[in-house]
């Protein structure tokens, strides 16, 4: 026989979805069985007793679950390897570097993603091991939870390098989720009008071929998603469908004399309004300053030359900057994240050339 006690991170789940979660090794038959057979009952912080609850029944922080099993079996259905030991039997032991750490508290803890690692493992159905693996490998001894894990705030592109977040606590989870999906709801607004002290902004660094039209400006250009897409991109400029906004500044450009004469080369600063998939590539490209190396929007011809003469072999999209409010500390707070070596090293190259 066992009790636990519900912790914050587990509360406000129903208590057939916590168990499953509990019991990693047990089938949701199972789990429905030893409810009905009144093995496992809850008793509330103001009851002086144990009582058999439904399988929706949601439970709060301070609720106490028993479980009227044997220690053997509780061990059995419950016992779930380390991150880092699962990770290496799949023959996956690849630890999270701790110099891409941007910021921690109890809270968060936010990196600057590498290029190349998807940040889930569902992402490119690939079984490469994931940002978040790689996170709750190395955060595992710190969880406060029986079923919670440190979970993505938002996503980025596996070869866009730049800031990423990730929740240590479900409430934190929760309520920046909750600001990410919010803020496209603005873009009725103007960029320098949006009213909401908790508005998300994220700013990127791209590497672009030639110059933008001017050296400021607002792209407003509606996107298509193809979902199935196969001969032709998956984001397209259209005229009718989902509104896009992306503001951008150009830092910075360079010539490089070619073998097909001068090549401009623009190191610009994006800050998107709506977040569709895609938005920066297509939106750059749509002006005439497609990413350097972008498969999909990108020129072929210079992105071979690149490629060749540079060493380049990934978009040159970084993730630079987030803003948001933190709810714990009560204030808004920024992350920058550093160019990562080779969008550096390309630079210096640009400014040698």
């Amino acid at each position: 026989m066992q009790i636990i006690t519900i912790e914050e991170n587990d509360a406000g789940q129903r208590l057939d979805k916590f168990l499953k979660k509990f019991f990693v090794n047990a089938t949701l038959s199972l789990i429905y069985k030893l409810n009905r057979k009144s093995k496992i009952k809850v008793q509330k912080q103001w009851e002086d007793w144990f009582k058999k609850r439904n399988n929706e029944f949601k439970l709060s922080e301070g609720d106490e679950v028993k479980f009227f099993l044997s220690d053997k079996d509780i061990q059995e259905l419950s016992e779930k390897p380390t991150p880092h030991s699962s990770l290496v039997r799949k023959g996956l032991d690849q630890s999270f570097d701790k110099a891409d750490i941007l910021f921690e508290d109890e809270d968060l803890f936010i990196v600057n993603k590498a290029a190349w690692v998807n940040v889930h493992p569902g992402d490119f159905k690939s079984t490469e091991v994931s940002l978040i693996q790689q996170v709750q490998d190395y955060l595992w001894k710190k969880y406060n939870s029986l079923t919670f894990k440190p979970s993505l705030v938002h996503r980025i592109d596996r070869d866009t390098s730049g800031v990423i977040m990730i929740a240590k606590k479900k409430y934190i989870l929760t309520k920046l989720v909750d600001d990410f999906k919010r803020n496209p709801a603005l873009n009725a607004l103007s960029y320098n009008e949006g009213k909401s002290a908790k508005k998300i902004k994220k700013t990127y660094r791209a590497l672009c071929f030639w110059k933008p039209p001017q050296k400021s400006g607002t792209i407003d250009k509606k996107l298509l998603r193809i979902e199935w897409a196969k001969n032709e991109n998956k984001v397209q400029i259209s005229s009718s469908w989902q509104r896009a906004i992306s503001h951008y500044t150009c830092i910075e450009s360079y010539t490089v004399q070619t073998e097909k004469g001068a090549q401009n080369i623009s190191l610009i600063e994006v800050n998107i309004e709506t977040w569709r998939m895609h938005q920066i590539r297509v939106h750059l490209a749509s002006i005439k300053c497609p990413i350097m190396f972008d498969k999909s929007y990108g020129n072929k011809s210079l992105n071979y030359y690149f490629e060749k003469n540079f060493g380049i072999n990934r978009q040159m999209l970084h993730a630079y900057t987030l803003d948001f409010f933190h709810y714990w500390e009560w204030k808004s707070m920024r992350v920058t994240a550093e160019l990562k070596d080779d969008m550096k090293k390309c630079i210096k190259l640009l400014k040698i050339k």
